[in-house]
Protein backbone atom coordinates (compact mmCIF):
# COMPACT_ATOMS: atom_id res chain seq x y z
CA UNK A 1 0.00 0.00 0.00
CA UNK A 2 1.44 3.38 -1.01
CA UNK A 3 0.49 6.73 0.46
CA UNK A 4 -0.45 9.52 -1.94
CA UNK A 5 -0.49 13.09 -0.75
CA UNK A 6 0.60 16.12 -2.67
CA UNK A 7 1.00 18.36 0.37
CA UNK A 8 4.28 16.94 1.59
CA UNK A 9 5.93 14.89 -1.10
CA UNK A 10 9.24 14.51 0.72
CA UNK A 11 7.81 12.86 3.83
CA UNK A 12 5.39 10.74 1.81
CA UNK A 13 8.19 9.51 -0.45
CA UNK A 14 10.32 8.56 2.55
CA UNK A 15 7.39 6.63 4.07
CA UNK A 16 6.78 4.84 0.78
CA UNK A 17 10.46 3.95 0.43
CA UNK A 18 10.44 2.55 3.97
CA UNK A 19 7.33 0.45 3.24
CA UNK A 20 9.00 -0.91 0.10
CA UNK A 21 12.37 -1.51 1.76
CA UNK A 22 13.87 -4.50 3.57
CA UNK A 23 13.41 -2.63 6.88
CA UNK A 24 9.63 -3.04 7.11
CA UNK A 25 9.54 -6.63 8.43
CA UNK A 26 12.32 -6.07 11.03
CA UNK A 27 10.58 -2.88 12.19
CA UNK A 28 7.30 -4.75 12.69
CA UNK A 29 9.08 -7.44 14.68
CA UNK A 30 10.95 -4.88 16.75
CA UNK A 31 7.71 -3.17 17.75
CA UNK A 32 5.92 -6.44 18.50
CA UNK A 33 8.89 -7.75 20.50
CA UNK A 34 9.09 -4.59 22.59
CA UNK A 35 5.41 -4.56 23.52
CA UNK A 36 5.32 -8.32 24.16
CA UNK A 37 8.37 -7.97 26.42
CA UNK A 38 6.69 -5.18 28.36
CA UNK A 39 3.65 -7.37 29.05
CA UNK A 40 5.65 -10.55 29.70
CA UNK A 41 7.19 -9.37 32.96
CA UNK A 42 10.56 -10.93 32.08
CA UNK A 43 13.74 -9.09 33.00
CA UNK A 44 16.00 -7.81 30.27
CA UNK A 45 18.84 -10.08 31.45
CA UNK A 46 16.63 -13.18 31.25
CA UNK A 47 15.43 -12.37 27.72
CA UNK A 48 18.97 -11.54 26.58
CA UNK A 49 20.39 -14.81 27.94
CA UNK A 50 17.61 -16.82 26.32
CA UNK A 51 18.00 -15.08 22.96
CA UNK A 52 21.78 -15.53 23.07
CA UNK A 53 21.27 -19.25 23.76
CA UNK A 54 19.04 -19.49 20.69
CA UNK A 55 21.59 -17.52 18.68
CA UNK A 56 24.06 -20.30 19.46
CA UNK A 57 21.54 -23.09 18.84
CA UNK A 58 20.02 -21.78 15.61
CA UNK A 59 22.62 -19.39 14.22
CA UNK A 60 24.31 -21.75 11.76
CA UNK A 61 20.95 -23.24 10.68
CA UNK A 62 19.76 -19.78 9.69
CA UNK A 63 23.06 -18.99 7.95
CA UNK A 64 22.74 -22.21 5.92
CA UNK A 65 19.81 -20.64 4.04
CA UNK A 66 21.71 -17.63 2.71
CA UNK A 67 23.74 -19.12 -0.17
CA UNK A 68 20.74 -20.82 -1.89
CA UNK A 69 18.83 -17.52 -1.74
CA UNK A 70 21.77 -15.68 -3.33
CA UNK A 71 21.86 -18.38 -6.02
CA UNK A 72 18.23 -17.63 -6.87
CA UNK A 73 16.92 -20.93 -5.48
CA UNK A 74 14.74 -19.39 -2.77
CA UNK A 75 14.41 -20.69 0.77
CA UNK A 76 15.89 -24.16 1.13
CA UNK A 77 13.37 -26.04 3.26
CA UNK A 78 15.46 -29.18 2.68
CA UNK A 79 17.91 -28.12 5.39
CA UNK A 80 15.98 -30.67 7.47
CA UNK A 81 17.85 -33.28 5.41
CA UNK A 82 21.15 -31.95 6.76
CA UNK A 83 19.66 -32.04 10.25
CA UNK A 84 18.63 -35.68 9.76
CA UNK A 85 22.09 -36.51 8.40
CA UNK A 86 23.81 -35.31 11.58
CA UNK A 87 21.16 -37.01 13.72
CA UNK A 88 21.81 -40.27 11.88
CA UNK A 89 25.54 -39.91 12.48
CA UNK A 90 24.88 -39.08 16.13
CA UNK A 91 22.76 -42.19 16.67
CA UNK A 92 25.33 -44.41 14.99
CA UNK A 93 28.13 -43.04 17.17
CA UNK A 94 26.00 -43.38 20.32
CA UNK A 95 25.22 -46.94 19.27
CA UNK A 96 28.97 -47.66 19.28
CA UNK A 97 29.29 -45.72 22.57
CA UNK A 98 32.05 -43.36 21.46
CA UNK A 99 32.15 -40.55 24.04
CA UNK A 100 33.60 -37.06 24.52
CA UNK A 101 35.56 -35.13 21.90
CA UNK A 102 36.31 -38.32 19.93
CA UNK A 103 32.59 -38.96 19.66
CA UNK A 104 31.86 -35.40 18.52
CA UNK A 105 34.58 -35.62 15.85
CA UNK A 106 33.20 -38.97 14.66
CA UNK A 107 29.71 -37.46 14.44
CA UNK A 108 31.05 -34.53 12.41
CA UNK A 109 32.94 -36.81 10.02
CA UNK A 110 29.99 -39.13 9.37
CA UNK A 111 27.50 -36.25 9.30
CA UNK A 112 29.48 -34.29 6.70
CA UNK A 113 29.86 -37.39 4.49
CA UNK A 114 26.11 -38.03 4.60
CA UNK A 115 25.32 -34.35 4.04
CA UNK A 116 27.55 -34.14 0.98
CA UNK A 117 25.99 -37.26 -0.54
CA UNK A 118 22.43 -36.15 0.18
CA UNK A 119 23.10 -32.56 -0.89
CA UNK A 120 24.49 -33.88 -4.19
CA UNK A 121 21.30 -35.86 -4.78
CA UNK A 122 19.05 -32.93 -3.83
CA UNK A 123 21.00 -30.60 -6.12
CA UNK A 124 20.45 -32.93 -9.09
CA UNK A 125 16.72 -33.00 -8.36
CA UNK A 126 16.51 -29.20 -8.10
CA UNK A 127 18.29 -28.79 -11.42
CA UNK A 128 15.31 -30.54 -13.03
CA UNK A 129 12.74 -28.21 -11.46
CA UNK A 130 14.25 -24.77 -11.94
CA UNK A 131 11.89 -22.07 -10.78
CA UNK A 132 10.08 -24.42 -8.40
CA UNK A 133 12.87 -25.08 -5.91
CA UNK A 134 11.06 -23.96 -2.76
CA UNK A 135 8.05 -26.26 -3.08
CA UNK A 136 10.35 -29.08 -4.20
CA UNK A 137 12.56 -28.74 -1.12
CA UNK A 138 9.46 -28.95 1.09
CA UNK A 139 8.49 -32.24 -0.59
CA UNK A 140 12.07 -33.51 -0.37
CA UNK A 141 12.06 -32.78 3.36
CA UNK A 142 8.88 -34.85 3.81
CA UNK A 143 10.31 -37.69 1.72
CA UNK A 144 13.57 -37.94 3.64
CA UNK A 145 11.73 -37.64 6.93
CA UNK A 146 9.70 -40.74 6.02
CA UNK A 147 12.88 -42.65 5.14
CA UNK A 148 14.55 -41.48 8.35
CA UNK A 149 11.58 -42.58 10.46
CA UNK A 150 11.54 -46.00 8.76
CA UNK A 151 15.25 -46.57 9.39
CA UNK A 152 15.12 -45.83 13.10
CA UNK A 153 11.73 -47.37 13.81
CA UNK A 154 12.39 -50.61 11.93
CA UNK A 155 16.02 -50.69 10.83
CA UNK A 156 17.67 -50.59 14.24
CA UNK A 157 17.55 -54.10 15.64
CA UNK A 158 16.90 -55.74 12.26
CA UNK A 159 19.48 -54.99 9.57
CA UNK A 160 21.39 -52.50 11.75
CA UNK A 161 23.14 -54.29 14.65
CA UNK A 162 22.59 -52.91 18.16
CA UNK A 163 25.57 -52.39 20.48
CA UNK A 164 23.96 -49.97 22.95
CA UNK A 165 20.81 -51.46 24.45
CA UNK A 166 19.97 -48.23 26.30
CA UNK A 167 18.78 -46.50 23.13
CA UNK A 168 16.63 -49.40 21.85
CA UNK A 169 12.98 -50.03 22.66
CA UNK A 170 12.20 -52.94 24.98
CA UNK A 171 10.99 -55.07 22.05
CA UNK A 172 14.54 -54.96 20.64
CA UNK A 173 13.61 -53.13 17.43
CA UNK A 174 13.54 -49.37 16.96
CA UNK A 175 15.20 -46.45 18.74
CA UNK A 176 13.57 -44.86 21.79
CA UNK A 177 11.74 -41.57 21.33
CA UNK A 178 14.26 -39.70 23.47
CA UNK A 179 17.99 -40.36 23.77
CA UNK A 180 20.13 -38.76 26.47
CA UNK A 181 23.14 -36.85 25.15
CA UNK A 182 24.81 -36.65 28.54
CA UNK A 183 28.08 -37.87 27.05
CA UNK A 184 28.17 -34.83 24.74
CA UNK A 185 26.16 -32.24 26.69
CA UNK A 186 27.93 -28.87 26.93
CA UNK A 187 31.07 -30.34 25.35
CA UNK A 188 31.80 -27.06 23.57
CA UNK A 189 29.20 -24.45 24.50
CA UNK A 190 30.50 -23.95 28.04
CA UNK A 191 34.02 -23.12 26.87
CA UNK A 192 35.06 -19.56 27.76
CA UNK A 193 31.77 -18.85 29.54
CA UNK A 194 31.84 -15.25 30.79
CA UNK A 195 29.40 -14.25 33.53
CA UNK A 196 28.75 -10.61 34.40
CA UNK A 197 26.08 -10.51 37.08
CA UNK A 198 22.94 -12.06 35.60
CA UNK A 199 24.33 -11.84 32.07
CA UNK A 200 26.04 -14.86 30.48
CA UNK A 201 28.27 -14.79 27.39
CA UNK A 202 29.39 -18.18 25.97
CA UNK A 203 32.30 -16.58 24.13
CA UNK A 204 33.56 -19.68 22.31
CA UNK A 205 30.21 -20.58 20.75
CA UNK A 206 29.49 -16.98 19.82
CA UNK A 207 32.82 -16.94 17.99
CA UNK A 208 31.97 -20.26 16.30
CA UNK A 209 28.72 -18.86 14.87
CA UNK A 210 30.49 -15.65 13.81
CA UNK A 211 33.23 -17.77 12.22
CA UNK A 212 30.64 -19.52 10.05
CA UNK A 213 29.12 -16.13 9.19
CA UNK A 214 32.55 -14.77 8.21
CA UNK A 215 33.22 -17.91 6.17
CA UNK A 216 30.00 -17.46 4.18
CA UNK A 217 30.76 -13.76 3.67
CA UNK A 218 34.25 -14.62 2.40
CA UNK A 219 32.92 -17.39 0.15
CA UNK A 220 30.39 -15.06 -1.47
CA UNK A 221 33.22 -12.67 -2.35
CA UNK A 222 35.39 -15.30 -4.05
CA UNK A 223 35.14 -16.34 -7.70
CA UNK A 224 32.69 -19.05 -6.66
CA UNK A 225 30.59 -16.44 -4.86
CA UNK A 226 30.51 -14.17 -7.91
CA UNK A 227 29.34 -17.11 -10.01
CA UNK A 228 26.62 -17.83 -7.45
CA UNK A 229 25.47 -14.20 -7.61
CA UNK A 230 25.51 -14.27 -11.41
CA UNK A 231 23.30 -17.37 -11.43
CA UNK A 232 20.96 -15.76 -8.92
CA UNK A 233 20.71 -12.67 -11.09
CA UNK A 234 20.07 -14.45 -14.39
CA UNK A 235 20.54 -18.14 -15.19
CA UNK A 236 20.62 -17.69 -18.95
CA UNK A 237 23.19 -14.89 -18.96
CA UNK A 238 25.37 -16.82 -16.50
CA UNK A 239 25.31 -19.88 -18.76
CA UNK A 240 26.16 -17.82 -21.82
CA UNK A 241 29.14 -16.31 -19.97
CA UNK A 242 30.60 -19.80 -19.50
CA UNK A 243 29.43 -20.66 -15.96
CA UNK A 244 28.41 -24.26 -15.39
CA UNK A 245 25.05 -23.35 -13.83
CA UNK A 246 23.96 -26.87 -12.87
CA UNK A 247 27.27 -27.68 -11.17
CA UNK A 248 27.28 -24.43 -9.17
CA UNK A 249 23.70 -25.04 -8.04
CA UNK A 250 24.63 -28.53 -6.85
CA UNK A 251 27.59 -27.10 -4.90
CA UNK A 252 25.29 -24.50 -3.34
CA UNK A 253 22.88 -27.16 -2.06
CA UNK A 254 25.75 -29.31 -0.77
CA UNK A 255 27.10 -26.32 1.18
CA UNK A 256 23.67 -25.52 2.56
CA UNK A 257 23.11 -29.13 3.64
CA UNK A 258 26.52 -29.40 5.33
CA UNK A 259 26.01 -26.09 7.17
CA UNK A 260 22.58 -27.28 8.32
CA UNK A 261 24.19 -30.45 9.68
CA UNK A 262 26.65 -28.40 11.75
CA UNK A 263 23.83 -26.16 12.93
CA UNK A 264 21.74 -29.11 14.10
CA UNK A 265 24.74 -30.58 15.93
CA UNK A 266 25.22 -27.34 17.87
CA UNK A 267 21.50 -27.28 18.61
CA UNK A 268 21.36 -30.85 19.96
CA UNK A 269 24.49 -30.76 22.11
CA UNK A 270 23.34 -27.49 23.65
CA UNK A 271 19.98 -28.98 24.64
CA UNK A 272 21.49 -32.27 25.86
CA UNK A 273 18.41 -34.33 24.99
CA UNK A 274 17.68 -35.81 21.59
CA UNK A 275 14.07 -36.24 20.42
CA UNK A 276 14.91 -38.80 17.77
CA UNK A 277 11.78 -38.48 15.63
CA UNK A 278 10.90 -34.81 16.06
CA UNK A 279 14.09 -32.81 16.72
CA UNK A 280 14.49 -31.83 13.06
CA UNK A 281 10.85 -31.21 12.13
CA UNK A 282 10.67 -27.45 12.68
CA UNK A 283 14.28 -26.61 11.80
CA UNK A 284 13.29 -25.38 8.34
CA UNK A 285 10.28 -23.26 9.31
CA UNK A 286 11.95 -21.62 12.33
CA UNK A 287 15.15 -20.89 10.41
CA UNK A 288 13.31 -19.48 7.37
CA UNK A 289 11.11 -17.33 9.61
CA UNK A 290 14.15 -15.96 11.46
CA UNK A 291 15.93 -15.09 8.21
CA UNK A 292 12.85 -13.33 6.82
CA UNK A 293 12.30 -11.50 10.10
CA UNK A 294 15.72 -9.92 9.62
CA UNK A 295 14.69 -8.34 6.32
CA UNK A 296 15.71 -11.00 3.81
CA UNK A 297 13.54 -12.00 0.87
CA UNK A 298 13.32 -15.11 -1.28
CA UNK A 299 15.69 -13.43 -3.75
CA UNK A 300 18.01 -11.46 -1.49
CA UNK A 301 19.67 -12.48 1.77
CA UNK A 302 22.75 -11.24 3.60
CA UNK A 303 24.61 -12.17 6.77
CA UNK A 304 23.11 -9.22 8.63
CA UNK A 305 19.60 -10.40 7.81
CA UNK A 306 20.30 -13.75 9.45
CA UNK A 307 21.91 -12.37 12.61
CA UNK A 308 19.34 -9.60 13.10
CA UNK A 309 16.49 -11.98 12.36
CA UNK A 310 17.61 -14.47 15.02
CA UNK A 311 17.50 -11.81 17.73
CA UNK A 312 14.19 -10.29 16.60
CA UNK A 313 12.34 -13.52 15.90
CA UNK A 314 13.47 -15.39 19.00
CA UNK A 315 12.84 -12.41 21.27
CA UNK A 316 9.20 -12.46 20.20
CA UNK A 317 9.20 -16.27 20.34
CA UNK A 318 10.37 -16.22 23.97
CA UNK A 319 8.20 -13.47 25.42
CA UNK A 320 4.91 -14.07 23.56
CA UNK A 321 3.59 -17.02 25.67
CA UNK A 322 4.04 -15.19 28.97
CA UNK A 323 2.69 -11.98 27.48
CA UNK A 324 -0.40 -13.87 26.31
CA UNK A 325 -0.90 -15.37 29.75
CA UNK A 326 -0.56 -12.00 31.49
CA UNK A 327 -2.82 -10.17 29.04
CA UNK A 328 -5.59 -12.75 28.63
CA UNK A 329 -4.97 -15.07 31.58
CA UNK A 330 -4.51 -17.87 29.07
CA UNK A 331 -1.07 -19.45 28.55
CA UNK A 332 -2.33 -21.53 25.61
CA UNK A 333 -2.99 -18.36 23.63
CA UNK A 334 0.69 -17.45 23.85
CA UNK A 335 1.69 -20.90 22.62
CA UNK A 336 -0.66 -20.60 19.67
CA UNK A 337 0.86 -17.19 18.99
CA UNK A 338 4.28 -18.83 18.71
CA UNK A 339 3.08 -20.94 15.80
CA UNK A 340 1.38 -17.90 14.31
CA UNK A 341 4.64 -15.93 14.54
CA UNK A 342 6.63 -18.64 12.75
CA UNK A 343 4.26 -19.21 9.84
CA UNK A 344 2.96 -15.63 9.84
CA UNK A 345 6.48 -14.27 9.37
CA UNK A 346 6.96 -16.35 6.24
CA UNK A 347 3.55 -15.38 4.87
CA UNK A 348 4.01 -11.66 5.68
CA UNK A 349 7.50 -11.54 4.14
CA UNK A 350 6.36 -13.37 1.01
CA UNK A 351 3.45 -10.94 0.58
CA UNK A 352 5.83 -7.98 0.88
CA UNK A 353 8.25 -9.60 -1.61
CA UNK A 354 5.52 -10.27 -4.17
CA UNK A 355 4.20 -6.71 -3.79
CA UNK A 356 7.65 -5.25 -4.37
CA UNK A 357 8.30 -7.52 -7.36
CA UNK A 358 5.01 -6.48 -8.97
CA UNK A 359 6.18 -2.86 -8.86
Amino acid sequence: MRIKDGTDGGIINRVNRFVDSEHLVPAVFLVLSFFAWQFSGFSGAFVFNQVLTRFIRDGVLVLSLIIPVVAGMGLNFAITVGAMAIQTALLLVINFQVEGATGILSVIFLGVLLSVALGFAIGHVLNRVKGKEMITTIIIGFLFNSIYQLIFLVGFGTFIPVFNQEIILSRGIGVRNTVDLGMYRNTIDKLWLLKIGAWEFPIFMILVVLFFAAGIYYLLNTRFGHEVKAIGSNNEKAEVSGINVNLIRIKVIILSTVLAAFGQLFYLQNIGMFDVYTAHLNADVISCAALLAGGASIKSAKIRHGILGIFLFHTLFIVSPQAGQNLFNNAALGEYFRSFVAYGTIAFALIINIKNENK
